[in-house]
């Protein structure tokens, strides 16, 4: 009898392993500011999760007006400087770093794929015990359109050399569930993003948790045996 295969597991990281979406909030709305741009803060927490580049794009339809390439850039350098002047304080998710060393305790395959580019998701990632030269991580920097587009999670399911189809994607915004749905895999949605159960499910989760803890607590529903 031919072995089960275990299910692998690809997850989204701010918001979904490190406390990080309301620290992006605020530097975006800061970047914003000083370029004299006014947007209200939760209409910027409603585009965390998608690549920067769609989050200017998405920008210009809500202001109704174009924006240079050069004040677009400027925006999304600020930002990152901003982010990563408080990246050293943030603190990982409850569960989060227990959640994979329980997968990787019981030989299940994990990744880490992010909208975020390298400059900003590399410093944070040790907060977790991940390593990019040991451990499988996708960041924006290395596909060609990030999310609601499905290309971190399809490559992240290469480089692990797994069945997309039998991969479950954890996320925590609407954006890691509309790209988990077109990569044809199973969405399961944390709450830790600030979106609620029901639009997570609408946007495609299967099943939604709390936080990482409670994700560990019920990992057997997910065929992440004890």
């Amino acid at each position: 009898m031919q072995a089960r295969t275990k299910t692998a597991f690809i997850f989204d990281l701010d918001g979904t392993l490190l406390d990080s979406v309301y620290d992006h909030v605020m530097a975006w709305g800061q970047a914003l500011r000083e370029n004299n741009i006014e947007v209200p803060v939760w209409k910027i927490h409603r585009r965390i999760g998608m690549s920067g580049g769609l989050f200017t794009a998405a920008l210009v339809r809500e202001l109704g007006r174009d924006l240079p390439e050069d004040v677009r850039s400027r925006i999304r350098d600020r930002h990152a400087e901003i982010y990563s002047s408080v990246s050293a304080k943030i603190p990982t998710l409850p569960g989060a770093i227990e959640l994979l060393k329980y997968l990787s305790a019981n030989g299940i395959q994990w990744a880490i794929a992010t909208s975020g580019h390298i400059k900003t998701a590399g410093p944070v990632l040790h907060k977790l015990g991940v390593d990019p030269a040991k451990h499988v991580v996708i960041t924006r920097d290395l596909v060609r359109y990030a999310k609601p587009d499905p290309d971190l999670f399809l490559a992240a399911a290469e480089k692990l050399g797994v069945d997309i189809k039998e991969s479950c994607i954890v996320g925590d915004a609407i954006w890691d569930m509309l790209a988990a749905k077109r990569a044809h895999g199973l969405g399961v949605g944390l709450l830790t993003g600030g979106y609620g159960e029901d639009e997570l499910i609408r946007a495609g989760a299967y099943r939604v948790f709390q936080d990482p803890a409670d994700m560990l607590d019920h990992i057997d529903e997910l065929g992440g045996r004890r």
